[in-house]
């Protein structure tokens, strides 16, 4: 069995566990590093402030600043993909929450900012749940719509007529689970398969960096207005 498919078993049959053990856990995760995301932390400004300031950069253009917003928090993910994946085989789990902590925030704050390049309001609720959704990924979200765990897509979520706060919850739930999944297979794959810490910090900082991009361009496709 190869490295990746060991990964990929454990990250499925983490993801219940997930689930079953800690759902209001991962719903609050999740909407802290919403409200962490949007208000700003650290060195990070508020991302009404940060999406401003690209689109002046860009002279009003949406497109452009959006294009910017991208490329800097893809280069924000793949710093923190080579910090937490540093380290040989015995600190592998120990790294993953520190990176799904980091890796929600970079990826959160773009899609917000680029949500709001587009024109929606992140006060309101039912953009928040939408951005949350957005981190899913294009195909994920298409298959949970279809199977019926979701009731719609980011932009259908976000200009809903009526905001269901059970929505919230299970959006979150699902979106926690998603990200540990992830993070912990991808996790195991680089350090099980490589036995080299460094080269296992480099693998990370390429596959946070390239998932931070198709989110971007999912997310600047997802929230325009027709």
């Amino acid at each position: 069995m190869t490295a990746m498919g060991l990964g990929s078993i454990v990250g499925r049959r983490l993801a219940p566990r997930v689930q079953k053990l800690a759902p209001q856990a991962a719903h609050n995760f999740v909407r802290e590093a919403m409200v962490k995301a949007i208000t700003g932390v650290g060195p990070l400004r508020p991302v009404r402030v940060s999406a401003e300031k690209q689109l002046k950069d860009e002279k009003g253009d949406v497109d452009g600043a959006i294009r910017d917003v991208v490329r800097l928090h893809v280069a924000y993910a793949s710093a923190q993909g080579f910090l937490t994946n540093l380290g040989g085989l015995m600190t592998a789990l120990a790294a993953v929450p520190a990176n799904i902590t980091g890796l929600t925030l970079v990826q959160v704050r773009m899609i917000a900012a680029i949500a709001h390049l587009h024109g929606h309001d992140l006060d309101d609720p039912r953009v928040r749940a939408a951005v949350v959704t957005s981190l899913l990924g294009e195909e994920t979200v298409r298959k949970a719509v279809k199977k019926g765990r979701l009731p719609a897509s980011p932009l259908g979520l976000a200009t809903h007529e009526a905001y269901d706060p059970a929505i919230e919850k299970a959006v979150n739930t699902e979106v926690a689970t998603e990200l540990i999944t992830r993070v912990a297979g991808k996790r195991l794959a680089t350090t099980v398969g490589k036995r080299i810490p460094v080269l296992g910090g480099v693998v990370g900082m390429t596959a946070d960096g390239y998932a931070t991009w198709q989110l971007g361009r999912y997310a600047a496709t997802e929230f325009k207005k027709a």
